[in-house]
């Protein structure tokens, strides 16, 4: 099966490894991957700014970069959920645009989903021996839809323990600009998801997002917390 390979910009600017273990992933099981080293920036912090004309050439540029007709594949739920439930928005009078947003819709997916649902495939020969516990995003829930896709792939994983966090679907504090506007309850909100993580006893928090888990990562190092987060890719690749 061909797909297309959809590198979102966290990923590429800053944890360019989970970028390559998604690549890996998709070529292990089966994949003929395509990558469009032109591809950048679904839009989504520009449409969230309330910046939708720059959003909107953005989304013409996703466009002209990925074949519709064939699978694209993403290791966020964020951005692909963003494309599938707000690229429409940016066209209200566009007949062929809006087409072409259902088609592309139909056609993107979440790394996790794609290997549980189109794939039917949930144990990669992972090997990772490590007590982790899992932070389900808010877009990745609530906008793009997962449900435990990434739980029965991570029961899969050779020597994984798996802990159930309390309030495991609550917010990080992220949000993108969010972070930066609303610092100090931010930084309240993250305090409290990693509380919540460290209270399993788990050495990780593996998530979908890795804007996410910049956020969490970067709260627990400044604090010498003795737990970080990892990308879900990064674990599904391990060996």
């Amino acid at each position: 099966m061909k797909v297309q390979l959809f590198i979102p910009c966290y990923i590429d600017q800053l944890y360019p490894q989970t970028g390559q273990n998604t690549l890996e992933i998709l070529q292990k099981v089966g994949c003929e991957v395509i990558y469009n080293p032109n591809q950048t920036c679904c839009g989504q912090p520009a449409f969230n700014s309330g910046y939708w004309a720059e959003s909107k050439a953005l989304a013409e540029k996703f466009f002209n970069d990925y074949d519709p007709h064939i699978p694209i594949v993403s290791p966020s739920g964020s951005c692909t959920g963003f494309i599938k439930r707000h690229y429409a928005k940016l066209f209200p009078n566009e007949t062929e645009k809006l087409a072409l947003c259902d088609t592309v819709s139909s056609n993107l997916f979440e790394l996790s989903d794609f290997l549980c649902n189109q794939l039917k495939i949930v144990d990669l020969g992972a090997v990772f021996p490590h007590k982790v516990t899992l932070h389900r995003s808010c877009s990745s829930i609530r906008e793009y839809g997962l449900t435990n896709e990434p739980e029965r792939l991570l029961s899969q994983v050779k020597g994984l323990e798996l802990i159930e966090m309390e309030e495991s679907t609550t917010c990080c504090g992220f949000g993108g600009t969010f972070a930066v506007k609303q610092t100090d309850i931010s930084t309240a909100m993250v305090a409290q998801k990693v509380g919540n993580a460290l209270a399993t006893g788990a050495e990780y928090i593996v998530g979908t997002e890795a804007s996410c888990l910049m956020n969490i990562t970067s709260y627990c190092q400044k604090q010498g917390l003795p737990i970080r987060g990892i990308h879900l890719a990064d674990i599904l690749n391990a060996k």
